[in-house]
């Protein structure tokens, strides 16, 4: 860091603000070690905002329900978990997670061991990412769920393989949070194990549960996911609301098999009623093809008028897919062939009536926005479900409380409650929904075990009372 008066930081102040993990952290992964580069404390700060918490919102989760369901959690070697298929094999997301997991502990291995600390440690923040933004979340109700099934003690196996590993990948790099987590996970189940994780062996993947497949797989069906989501935006609907149809087109034909595989998984996370692929991307979209006339007028010079001429007339529903993949189209001018490049013109992509699409190359996602009644009363109710979960953490009730509920509502909400009743009751382990008055009672001590709120959403208005039932 230069020396020059004013262009210093206190490194005393970066570790009492962020620690001194993050502190590390950020100089292992922002550049080589030859390589020089900026620093300000707020770029540290991102650092605990991006991953530490990230790390450690995954592991608190863990943390608390195992403490609530006490699951059979084996004391040896995190990876050897792997290898016991009873109740695991069934689940696409345990096999994903494990794949991925082992994967990782090859690459950071390898990384490590030729001196490459980006590569030893970057891989760690993206394999973080996905496991609390879509192993995690599209597990959730499997650690929600009251009976402990074969499938519950999957996700905790599989969810404690995980961080135990990551806890050891991360030992070199982020000692403290690797060592405090290893303690509590591991040391307060085996009294045997070593009593830090600097003291523990280092992971070993299993190349056994490394398939290559099935990461592409899932890669593709998060893209696609990730493409959908930003559909819905453009069209201003939010994630609550059920839609109809998500519709893809794909760059490769081979890869249709994956979207038909994993069809329930996508309808689930978009929010939908059913998915399908594109007949043709013509059918949602419309494409526009324009020629860029830096790109080409520099390569072409004169000839640039008649070959844009050329290019705008030719059929876009045909030439925009090819551009979109990343392929040359072929121009005919004065009787001599041009091999246009995709970089040398821009395709735009339009939605029609009905639809929202979003697109990336090749790939592309198409929602159907027409709402149905069924639809909207399907939403409300699912806003609704959002208002209670957020009284019950008002009320400070425990994950596992169940609760009696009354509501007054408008017209519209009351019959979308109704309509989805047991989806509302599930969602929020309700025993008793009674649509009364609630008692101003109710919410006269928040966080003892009963709530009260008015709200007002999508135009309709709702007074919720809820207090939580004795055993």
């Amino acid at each position: 860091m230069s020396k020059h008066l004013g262009n210093v930081a206190d490194p005393w102040e970066v570790l009492d603000q962020s620690g001194a993990d993050a502190f590390r952290w950020y100089f292992y992964t922002s550049a080589p070690p030859n390589a020089e580069r900026r620093f300000a404390p707020s770029m540290v700060t991102d650092v605990v905002k991006n991953f530490t918490l990230t790390l450690w919102n995954v592991y608190s989760f863990f943390v608390t329900y195992a403490n609530l369901d006490k699951p059979a959690l084996k004391p040896h070697s995190p990876l050897q978990l792997g290898e016991e298929k009873g109740g695991r094999g069934g689940n696409d997301l345990d096999r994903w997670l494990l794949s991925s997991l082992n994967t990782l502990v090859r690459d950071v291995t390898t990384a490590y061991e030729t001196y490459d600390v980006p590569a030893a440690t970057r891989p760690i923040e993206a394999f973080v990412e996905t496991l609390s933004t879509w192993y995690l979340r599209r597990s959730r109700r499997r650690f929600w769920k009251s009976e402990s099934d074969t499938d519950k003690q999957a996700a905790y196996s599989t969810l404690y393989t995980a961080l135990v590993t990551l806890a050891k990948l991360l030992a070199p790099a982020m000692p403290f949070l690797a060592d405090e987590m290893y303690r509590n996970l591991v040391c307060s189940i085996d009294a045997k194990a070593p009593e830090s994780v600097h003291l523990a062996k280092w992971p070993k993947a299993d190349e056994s549960q490394i398939d290559e497949t099935l990461n592409r797989e899932m890669g593709l069906v998060m893209k696609l996911v990730s493409l959908g989501h930003n559909a819905r935006q453009k069209a201003n609907r939010k994630v609550r609301q059920p839609l109809d149809e998500a519709a893809f087109a794909l760059a490769r034909p081979e890869e249709r098999h994956t979207v038909e595989t994993y069809a329930d998984l996508i309808t689930d996370e978009l929010n939908v009623k059913r998915v399908r692929l594109l007949d043709a991307s013509g059918e949602a979209v419309s494409f526009v093809v324009k020629p860029l006339p830096r790109q080409l007028g520099q390569k072409y010079g004169n000839k640039f008028p008649g070959l844009a001429k050329a290019i705008t007339a030719l059929d876009t529903s045909v030439v925009a897919p090819v551009f979109l993949a990343g392929q040359p189209v072929t121009v005919t001018l004065e009787g001599q062939e041009y091999g246009i490049l995709p970089e040398e013109v821009e395709v735009r992509a339009q939605a029609k009536e009905g639809f929202a699409v979003a697109n990336d190359g090749a790939y592309l996602a198409a929602l159907v926005t027409d709402l149905t009644p069924e639809l909207v009363r399907e939403g409300l109710a699912r806003e609704f479900v959002r208002r209670v979960q957020d009284l019950r953490k008002t009320a400070d009730l425990d994950v596992a409380d169940r609760i009696r509920v009354y509501v007054t509502a408008t017209p519209g909400l009351k019959k979308a409650i109704e309509a989805n009743r047991d989806y509302v009751t599930a969602e929020t382990l309700t025993v008793e929904l009674s649509f009364s008055d609630p008692s101003p009672s109710l919410g006269a001590g928040p966080g003892l075990g009963s709530a009260r709120v008015t709200d007002e959403f999508d135009g309709e208005k709702v007074t919720i009372g809820l207090q939580k039932k004795e055993l």
